[in-house]
């Protein structure tokens, strides 16, 4: 369980374009914040011998999280319709305060990550894209290696169908990040797209484009 402002400090570091920042002249306020506009994503601070992380939430969701768990509260000193805050009590499991962090980010930043998902997103059910497709997609195609970074972070598998991104050979991700290579291949085999060997046929499921594709 995450409970240290350490753990939360690097994982919001380790999204692209973020960096930390002290702004109030009072060490115990830490900021993630980031560089395309300077809007902070993560607020850490010691409050009531925990630390408390606030993350912006898109206002739908908000309560969502705060009624799965009682130590997500509405944002302390910030609007608490876009704002929650995060108890780090230890009663909150390490995926689920990543992936408000990672909503955070995801609603701050103009990303590459976000372009990367909305992506992802467009590959149809039946086939799949290459790491190089889904960057070009998403407004760089020399940001294949990106592509792989931001998929190990989804933060919604069930609606961002990683499993569906190979790499330029057809070959699956031996790394892939919710269930391994074996996962990947039983989602991909439900949808109707033969592997072999942990590889997928290019010349039959590769999608083509967003106007010209099979299902």
């Amino acid at each position: 369980m995450m409970k240290t402002r350490e753990e939360a400090i690097a994982y919001g570091l380790s999204f692209p374009d973020a960096y930390q920042d002290a702004p109030f002249h009072d060490d115990n306020w830490q900021l993630i914040r980031y560089k395309g506009n300077d809007k902070a994503f993560l607020w850490t601070y010691e409050r009531n011998g925990c630390i408390n992380l606030n993350v912006k939430v898109d206002p739908e969701k908000a309560y969502f999280w705060r009624e799965i768990y009682p130590s997500v509260i509405p944002g302390y000193h910030q609007n608490k319709q876009h704002w929650n805050t995060i108890i780090l009590d230890g009663s909150i499991p390490d995926k689920d305060v990543k992936i408000m962090i990672a909503e955070s980010y995801d609603l701050v930043a103009d990303s590459p990550t976000k372009r990367i998902y909305e992506a992802v997103k467009k590959i149809p059910k039946g086939c799949v894209a290459t790491y190089g497709q889904v960057a070009e997609l998403a407004g760089d195609r020399k940001a294949a290696r990106a592509v792989g970074n931001a998929l190990h972070k989804n933060p919604d598998p069930s609606t961002i169908p990683c499993h569906r991104v190979v790499n330029a050979q057809g070959q699956l991700a031996g790394k892939y990040a919710f269930g391994g290579l074996w996962k990947q291949e039983e989602l991909l085999m439900k949808e109707g797209i033969l592997v072999v060997d942990g590889k997928v046929d290019l010349e039959r499921y590769q999608w083509k484009n967003v106007s010209e594709h099979h299902v």
